[in-house]
């Protein structure tokens, strides 16, 4: 089992305020004989007309040296998460999270921006603090 981000339970704390339902913890993904997993799986019921919403959400702390290198590391995972859930036909929204003071620091700088703007990542930010979820980017 790979190691938990410290903020792992932040997050789940966070989605069950928002109303969500934690599923998997972790979810499981598998391609070929490779096995994976992202931090966590969750649903909520949207209306009894519509269903219900499925998502898989991976923690990133950003606690590294540079963010750069962990912007990087987190969006090689994130397309490789995504590319794999595609492949099985999992209709799940992937999500990163990430904490207000990353987001501020990462994602509302051009380099951040250009991924927000290209539809390229879907975020969750969350108070670390509180323990909620404060914003939703979802393309």
């Amino acid at each position: 089992m790979s190691r938990r981000d410290i903020y792992h339970n932040t997050v789940k704390l966070a989605l069950q305020k928002a109303g969500w339902t934690i599923t998997h913890d972790p979810f499981p993904l598998q391609i070929g004989n490779k096995r994976l997993s992202t931090d966590l799986g969750a649903e909520r019921l949207i209306s009894a007309e519509k269903g219900t919403e499925k998502i898989v959400v991976e923690v990133k702390s950003f606690v590294g040296e540079s963010d750069v290198k962990d912007l990087e590391q987190a969006l090689g995972q994130y397309v490789l998460y995504r590319q794999i859930l595609n492949e099985i036909g999992e209709k799940r929204d992937l999500y990163l999270a990430v904490s207000r003071p990353v987001f501020n620091n990462v994602f509302t700088i051009e380099l951040g921006q250009i991924l927000i703007k290209n539809q390229i990542i879907k975020l969750i930010v969350f108070d670390d603090v509180v323990e909620e979820i404060v914003k939703w980017i979802r393309n």
